[in-house]
């Protein structure tokens, strides 16, 4: 049906204790809340907003311009003489017989999407970095914008502690271990040491609080009942 609302759908999973906060997000910026599943440690909530509709008087008004193009293009070709005829035949077979290139360049979205995200090229994170306040709503915000997406920044390890299922450790940008005071709470969750992927000159057999690293990690989620934001370590690089 032509009047028919269409939607588009985003899932979002976030920290059981942290959905009303997303959901209230998600809502200011037009999401409708569809569905939500519990689960022990995470639920999944499902949205919804209908698309904008398309100008469709533009279409059809482009597509009327490229009909009127096409005939311009066929009355000129059927005036052009033998030469040009000749001509354009000559460079359709040269163009054939040019091999393709193995590897598609990617468009500019897909380039924007697998963009490391640094404190350079992305303000959003430079901040991030520097705020003072580790609760601040500014982490619930580049978490749910930039999930699943990756981050590199220099930091360092500001605690350790081991468990039965692996080490937790709490990282902070710069270089100054326990001592740091600025950045949100970054963690790293039930990993092993070689679930790091140590790099770079030197690499230790082990890590401790103080340690600095280029720290490569992919976003998780903000628990905003712990103030910690959860991170899932790419590469860890000695500096």
């Amino acid at each position: 049906m032509a009047d028919e609302i269409k939607y588009e759908y985003k899932t979002v999973r976030t920290v059981r204790g942290t959905d009303g906060l997303v959901i209230s997000k998600m809502q200011k910026d037009g999401w409708e809340l569809v569905e939500q599943v519990p689960g022990t440690l995470r639920s999944t909530l499902d949205f919804r907003r209908p698309k904008k509709p398309q100008p469709w008087l533009l279409i059809g008004a482009g597509a009327a311009f490229l009909v009127v193009l096409a005939i311009v293009i066929g009355v000129a070709s059927a005036l052009s003489d033998g030469d040009e005829k000749k001509a354009e035949s000559d460079k359709s077979t040269a163009a054939a017989n040019e091999k393709p290139s193995a590897t598609p360049t990617p468009t500019a979205a897909e380039s924007v999407a697998t963009e490391v995200i640094t404190p350079e090229n992305n303000p959003e994170f430079a901040a991030l970095l520097l705020t003072g306040d580790t609760c601040d709503g500014t982490n619930l915000d580049f978490a749910t914008k930039y999930e699943g997406r990756t981050v590199a920044f220099d930091g360092s390890i500001r605690h350790m502690a081991r468990y039965s299922t692996g080490y937790h450790f709490l990282l902070g940008p710069g270089d100054e271990g326990p001592q740091t005071t600025v950045g949100p709470g970054f963690k790293y969750a039930d990993v092993t040491i070689s679930d790091l992927k140590l790099t770079g000159k030197n690499i230790p057999a082990t890590v401790a609080a103080g340690d600095k690293f280029r720290f490569v990690a992919e976003v998780g989620e903000f628990n905003a009942v712990q103030c910690l934001f959860y991170l899932d370590p790419v590469s860890t690089e000695t500096r």
